[in-house]
Parts: C-alpha cells; structure tokens; sequence
C-alpha cells in the first residue's frame, strides 16, 4: 500500500471513529465538532509515525521481473486454453449433432 493511501485510509477511520466517540460523549454541537476533529487529526500523526518508522527500518530492495518467462508463460497458458476450448467445443457440436438426431427419431 502506497504512504499515501495509508495516511488517507488511517485519517478517514480516525474521523469515523471520532465522530462516533464524541456524538457518545458530547454534550455540545460545538465539543462533537472539537471531540471528531482532534481524534480526526492524531490518526493522521499516528499514520504518519507509522509511515516514518516503517521507511527508516524497512531497507529499500530492489527485485528483477523476469518479463521474458513471464510472457512465454502466458504464451503457454493462452495455448493450453485455446487447445481446452476446441476440444470442449468439439464434444459440444458432438453432443448437439446425438440430440438432433435422438430429437427427430422421437417426432418420427
């Protein structure tokens, strides 16, 4: 998850959060205002403790793709489906053709 979606995700739940506390404990329009915004703003310092202590003790890595077995995997799966799909397909034309057939018998 990016820092940034984290520090919207964790701020929108402090703001949920806070503003069922204070509709809870307010006995005021002016404190549910006062109760939802401080809880509101410390998720969003607590998210962005959270997203500096992660970046200074995770060590940065940088991993390969490997694009090309990837893509001739693909490649293969696309096939093995396309061969699966004519196979189902000629059993399915071969069951059409045994119930045409039966079907006529049966007006006969």
């Amino acid at each position: 998850m990016r820092s940034k979606n984290f520090v919207s995700f964790l701020t929108v739940q402090g703001f949920f959060i806070g503003f069922v506390f204070s509709i809870l404990k307010a006995g005021s329009a002016e404190d549910v205002l006062v109760y939802t915004l401080l809880i509101t703003g410390f998720f969003y310092l607590f998210s962005h403790f959270i997203i500096s202590f992660f970046i200074r003790h995770t060590p940065v890595r940088q991993e390969f793709f490997p694009k090309q077995r990837h893509e001739s995997d693909l490649d293969y799966f696309a096939n093995e489906i396309s061969k699966r799909e004519k196979v189902i397909e000629s059993a399915h034309e071969f069951l059409e053709a045994l119930e045409k057939k039966y079907s006529t018998k049966r007006v006969n």
